[in-house]
This record gives C-alpha cells, sequence and structure tokens, in this order.
C-alpha cells in the first residue's frame, strides 16, 4: 500500500510539474500590454503571443478599399523589460502582423531591454518594423520558421550570437545604431541583409551561411568582423559599402591579417 502510495503521489507530482512548465500565451500578453515586465524560463509557450494592437482593435476596423489613402498602421508600446530564457513557442511569436482583410498593419516597438536568450520558436516570429530602444538579445536562439526582422530599428547592441535560422532570417532594410553580433550564427536558407545598415560595427565571426548571403546595397561602417565565415552558396554583394569600400575591395585589404 505504502508503494502504491508513493507511485501515486510521483505520478500526480510529475503531471502537476508538467503542466506548471506550460504557459498560455494570454498570461504573457496580459503582462506585456499592461507595461509589466515580463520573465519567464524553462517553460512552454501554448497559443499565439500577438503583442500588436490587433487582438483589441484589429476586429473593429472597416475594410479598406484599395484606393483609400492615409496612414495603414497602428503600433503600441510595450513598457516593461521582456525577458525569455530557454523558452519554446509552440506557435507564432508576433509583434507585427498584417491584416489582409483591413489592409492595416499592427506593429509593437519596445522602450525596456528584450531577452530572447537559447529560446526556440517552432514557427513564424515577425518584428517587422519594431524599435529597441535598449539591448536586443536573440543569442543562442533558434527559428525553425520566418525570422522577420525587416525595417526593425535597434537603438543598443543587438546580439544574435549562435542562433540558428531554419528558413530565412530577414534583415532587410533594418538599422543598427550600435554593434550587431551575428557570430556563429547559421543560417540554413537565405540570410536577408539588403539595404541594411550596420553603424557601429558588425560581428559575422565563424557565421555560417548555406543559402544565399544577400548583403546587396548594405552598408557596414566601423569594426567589421568577417574572419572565419562559411558560405556555401553565393552572396550579392552589389552595392555593398564597408567603411567606404567596395565589399571585394574589403576583403582583398584584410586578407593577410
Amino acid at each position: 500500500m505504502k508503494i502504491l502510495t508513493t507511485m501515486a503521489f510521483a505520478i500526480l507530482f510529475t503531471s502537476v510539474t508538467a503542466i506548471a512548465q506550460t504557459v498560455t500565451a494570454d498570461e504573457i500578453m496580459n503582462k506585456a500590454k499592461n507595461g509589466d515586465n515580463v520573465r519567464y524560463e524553462n517553460v512552454t509557450v501554448s497559443g499565439i503571443v500577438d503583442l500588436t494592437p490587433y487582438p483589441e482593435e484589429g476586429r473593429d476596423l472597416p475594410s479598406r478599399k484599395w484606393f483609400s489613402t492615409g496612414d495603414n498602421m497602428i503600433d503600441n508600446t510595450i513598457r516593461g523589460e521582456i525577458t525569455f530564457v530557454n523558452v519554446t513557442f509552440e506557435d507564432d511569436f508576433l509583434a507585427y502582423y498584417h491584416d489582409e482583410r483591413s489592409e492595416y498593419t499592427f506593429v509593437s516597438h519596445f522602450d525596456e531591454a528584450v531577452t530572447f536568450k537559447n529560446c526556440t520558436f517552432l514557427r513564424d516570429a515577425a518584428f517587422k518594423y519594431s524599435e529597441f530602444e535598449e539591448e536586443a538579445d536573440f543569442s543562442g536562439s533558434t527559428f525553425n520558421r520566418d525570422a522577420n526582422f525587416k525595417y526593425a530599428e535597434y537603438q543598443r547592441e543587438a546580439n544574435y550570437s549562435n542562433t540558428r535560422f531554419d528558413e530565412e532570417g530577414n534583415f532587410k532594410y533594418a538599422e543598427f545604431k550600435e554593434q550587431a553580433d551575428f557570430s556563429n550564427a547559421v543560417f540554413d536558407e537565405d540570410a536577408n541583409f539588403k539595404y541594411a545598415e550596420l553603424r557601429d560595427g558588425v560581428k559575422f565571426t565563424n557565421a555560417e551561411f548555406n543559402g544565399l548571403w544577400n548583403i546587396k546595397y548594405a552598408d557596414m561602417d566601423d569594426e567589421v568582423d568577417l574572419s572565419g565565415i562559411q558560405v556555401n552558396d553565393d552572396v550579392d554583394s552589389k552595392y555593398t559599402k564597408i567603411n567606404g569600400r567596395s565589399f571585394e575591395r574589403y576583403l582583398l585589404s584584410n586578407r593577410d591579417r
């Protein structure tokens, strides 16, 4: 009888632990939109995390006609710190959403530090147009689907070291005001940095590019570290500038270093 009781307790404890390790998207959304600091470690998040204004405002907007004019972007600002460490997101994580019915675009900006360290995004991660006022740390994270950081603006350091992008990593038109770190990052498909601006140095040290590395029109200033990179497909470096020099001239001038 004692053995059975012990086994029952162990099963109950395991079940409770499993439940405790799963967090709902609604819980996170409520905290973030209320301006609270958000911090989770070693949990799985179920449901779509939508930090944009769409859940509150999107469904009440009338459909826009193709000839409509005016601004069609609605944004909000997440005031508290966002911290996720070793967290798995089972569904989309959205700081950007475009509603095809109304033709409005919904975007979230971040006032405080944003951390996604050693996290796994099983579906889409969308931060298109997002503005990061403080540090943005995505180091060690894995993006199983599209990682959309197109037009994102980083006012402080951006850390994407040791990240893995299973599908496209899209940083087209992204603007980095301080140093960006992509060291040891792995891009299994296209790495899109077309028109990106990296103003205070960037590290691509030991980064691996298995699809097209598109840096066409990209502008990189200050210290640019390309040591140890592996390019296993192709590079589009047309009109790329590194400290005012073309990509090819930069490589030639640094080949013996």
